[in-house]
């Protein structure tokens, strides 16, 4: 028997009382019963976002919320800023172009986080940008952009809205929607959330709502008024992901009983408990300076295909990682410690790491990255 562990940046390990909870008989989606979920779920986004606003709901993946932020916020020709760093920063830039969206690029070297004087200095010079949009998190390349001091650039431009994916960093990162003054949040369900895939979340500031007003891109499904509209009645615009959305509820309920300043400091002892690993076997972190809490990066050693660890670890050990995407495929790969995941994971991960690069050639001392990553984890 082989016991399977999932260690990847997404879909990632779900709770048994999640599990349980959506297990239960199917409820319908207008009645009284679902109504109450549906309002204990708008409070626990809330404090999930750290924002007053609403956080709409979609029963999509979070390309969902991306493709919706843009069709209700933009209109036809308008000008959008977008940092590319990776191939979700790569997903902005297609969604734009397929709604006739004029883009604008700063490429960013995969595995390094944009310079924010680089935005600023493109936004004062073109008065005409209507959105910046960038990757809290790339997943890709395991990088965390500065979306802090972005934010601060854009919030005092009338014209420009700031907009975020944090589907693999809500709940990962600390990312005060609100105090930072961020105007969408895109979000999804299969990352620190802690359910399968399949709903995504926008939260939408005052200011974003008035660009909503006057976008005239076309949207049906992800129409944010109307999901506005529904939510404000505990409904959902159409048929939502009943069972998603009743796990949701007590996934929220786990993260607010752990409380977010324990769950973000969480996420980050294990992201430096798996960078202190990789430093001790002589491994080279893909963003060694702007590493994400979410999921590390890590070059493959010289002669050692990325796509072959995690071939070994999945088919040999029973641990599944992410490799390398796009021009970083074969280059990398992805150890997560998102979500549902303790410091047992880690050393799971390690430990199968280190017999997999000893098998492929690789002869670091074996144990010597888990003492590393033990004298992070046990303080």
């Amino acid at each position: 028997m082989k016991k399977r562990y999932l260690l990847a940046p997404g879909p990632t390990p779900i709770p048994s009382k999640t599990l349980l909870d959506m297990a239960e008989p199917i409820i319908h989606h207008r009645g009284p019963e679902f109504s109450s979920i549906l309002g204990e779920i708008r409070e626990g986004l809330k404090y999930l976002f750290q924002t007053r606003n609403e956080v709409l709901i979609f029963s999509s993946s979070g390309t969902g919320a991306m493709e919706g932020t843009i069709s209700n916020m933009l209109s036809k020709g308008d000008k959008a800023l977008v940092v590319n760093g990776g191939k979700f920063g790569e997903r902005w830039i297609d969604i734009c172009q397929a709604y006739g969206v004029d883009v604008e690029i700063i490429d960013v070297p995969w595995g390094e986080a944009v310079d924010p004087s680089i935005v600023k200095s493109i936004l004062d010079q073109n008065n005409s940008i209507k959105a910046v949009f960038i990757q809290a998190c790339e997943t890709s390349t395991g990088v965390v952009h500065p979306i802090k001091e972005i934010a601060e650039i854009v919030k005092d431009k009338e014209n420009t809205l700031v907009i975020v994916d944090a589907i693999s960093a809500l709940g990962a990162l600390d990312i005060p929607t609100d105090r930072w003054g961020l105007d969408v949040v895109v979000a999804g369900s299969q990352k620190a959330l802690m359910l399968p895939p399949g709903l995504a979340f926008a939260s939408v500031s005052n200011k974003a709502w008035r660009f909503v007003e006057s976008s005239n891109l076309p949207k049906y499904y992800f129409n944010f008024k109307k999901e506005l509209m529904s939510l404000s009645k505990n409904q959902n615009a159409y048929t939502p992901a009943v069972s998603l959305l009743i796990g949701l509820r007590e996934s929220l309920n786990q993260i607010k009983e752990e409380g977010l300043e324990s769950v973000f400091a969480r996420h980050e002892k294990l992201a430096k408990a798996t960078r202190a690993a990789m430093t001790a076997l002589e491994l080279q972190l893909y963003a060694p300076t702007s590493p994400s809490n979410a999921v590390t990066a890590v070059l493959a050693p010289h002669n050692i295909n990325g796509s072959d660890v995690v071939k070994v670890m999945r088919e040999k050990y029973g641990i599944t990682i992410a490799g390398g995407q796009g021009h970083a495929k074969g280059k990398i790969f992805r150890i997560a410690h998102l979500g549902y995941m303790d410091q047992f994971d880690v050393i799971t991960a390690v430990s199968a790491l280190e017999m997999t690069l000893h098998e492929l050639g690789y002869h670091a001392e074996l144990g010597k990255g888990i003492r590393a990553a033990l004298e992070v984890l046990k303080d």
